[in-house]
């Protein structure tokens, strides 16, 4: 890919986190508003404990992914290995 479309992809990227950030910051004191006439309260923030625990559960469904492609890869090359072995030995015949 050319540097230029690469450069800007990255810039795209940043201008929608700046825009995301802009309308939640616009949007904060009409939520609240909306919230205190609805009565409902501000769901809490994820503690670090629990996000850490999040990035862990899918570090872990990533590694068994990863894991089970690699033993299928590794299976494939075994019976590959193991048919071209047969194949190249010559037969014996007993007399």
């Amino acid at each position: 890919m050319s540097k230029h479309f690469e450069d800007a992809r990255y810039y795209l990227g940043r201008a929608a986190e700046h825009a995301t950030a802009g309308i939640k910051e616009e949007l904060e004191p009409i939520e609240s508003r909306v919230r205190k006439l609805v009565g409902e309260e501000e769901e809490p923030e994820p503690s670090r404990v629990d996000s850490i625990k999040e990035d862990l559960s899918e570090l872990e469904e990533r590694a068994e992914g990863e894991a089970r492609e690699a033993v299928v890869t590794a299976r494939e090359k075994l019976a590959a290995y193991r048919g071209s072995e047969t194949e190249t030995e010559p037969e014996t015949t007993e007399e």
